[in-house]
């Protein structure tokens, strides 16, 4: 992962690019995540424990894109 810069106003254009795209390729594993936690649930997988690290993996993702869509926003005065 690309280490991007504190705010927004640091952020060149590129790097803001580069996190639009990173963001959207996140959000697509967050949903794949999604679909296959929801899928092995009602199948009746047994695995409690991978089903655990799936949903583990998909809640370090939101948080992950969460922090990075407030690099993208700006910083209002006080």
């Amino acid at each position: 992962m690309m280490a991007y810069a504190c705010d927004m106003a640091n952020l060149t254009e590129h790097e803001r690019h580069e996190l639009v795209n990173h963001i959207a390729s996140l959000q697509t594993e967050h949903r794949d995540l999604d679909a296959i936690t929801e899928h092995l649930e009602t199948t009746g997988f047994s695995d409690q424990l991978a089903l655990r690290r799936l949903k583990k993996r998909k809640l370090q993702l939101k948080d992950e894109i969460e922090k990075m869509k407030m690099l993208l926003v700006p910083d209002i005065p006080a």
